[in-house]
């Protein structure tokens, strides 16, 4: 299904059901698509669910870091009106979630990560010497996932033309740097809210470690794992995914 982009302000963005608000948060080449199974669950079982444009091409490059999306996502949230916001991030878009939940924890009741970078990320803006060369373009974005089917042609000219745009990978190497300045290890410990940690044990992005990492820093998360799935759980297994989630919300009352 698709969903209409809704444009406001500064914002564009999906916003779909009625409910409690998720707050969804893409990766750096993750489209707003890639949330599509999540959507359509929860925004028809009491879920109100918004999915931010996140302007990661759109910010001058002084900006272009996590800490200034994190602002950008509390200004999404004020703007909206939004209260109890339960976060949901994937690659970049969990790093985001979590410094904005440091920065501005009043608003957020819960949080879920998935392959989440924050801690530690392989190859996020690295090794495009090659990017002129679409077979290696198409590699790279196949090893994302476990089933390198996923990685469809669509998604493979989408990371193909951003790597090709020299505007946009100089703006994905400093989100890369940033991310490594970012760090949360020492901030984790003080995030004493419930975080769902959602992660493909096969992936090799942001590995199994590292959401191991997340689980024993964080004082009161959950850590799920879904097997022969890599780096975006929620577009390799979108049933298991919101099995998952949905169980959790249950569980805690959310």
């Amino acid at each position: 299904m698709a969903h209409r982009l809704k444009k406001e302000r500064d914002y564009s963005y999906i916003e779909v059901g009625e409910g409690k608000p998720i707050v969804v948060l893409h990766g750096l080449m993750g489209g707003l698509s890639n949330f599509d199974a999540v959507t359509n669950y929860f925004s028809s079982r009491g879920y109100k669910v918004l999915i931010p444009e996140l302007p990661i091409y759109g910010m001058s490059l002084l900006k272009t870091n996590v800490k200034s999306f994190a602002k950008y996502l509390r200004d999404f949230i004020e703007h909206k009106g939004l209260e109890d916001v339960i976060l949901l991030g994937n690659s970049l878009g969990g790093h985001i979630g979590l410094y904005h939940t440091k920065l501005y924890p009043e608003k957020v009741k819960a949080l879920i990560i998935t392959g989440s970078s924050g801690l530690y990320e392989s190859a996020m803006g690295g090794g495009y010497t090659k990017r002129g060369d679409y077979e290696v373009i198409k590699k790279k974005a196949q090893d994302v996932f476990y089933d390198p089917k996923v990685a469809t042609k669509a998604i493979v000219d989408e990371v193909y033309e951003t790597v090709n745009d020299r505007n946009k990978l100089i703006k994905t190497l400093a989100i890369a740097k940033s991310a490594i300045r970012h760090n949360m290890a020492k901030d984790l410990p003080n995030m004493d809210l419930p975080v769902c940690i959602i992660w493909g044990r096969n992936d090799t992005v942001t590995p199994p470690e590292v959401a191991v990492e997340f689980d024993e820093l964080l004082p009161d998360s959950e850590l799920y794992w879904i097997d022969k799935c890599g780096h975006a759980a929620m577009m390799e297994h979108p049933d298991e995914f919101n099995t998952i989630l949905s169980g959790w919300f249950e569980k805690r009352k959310l």
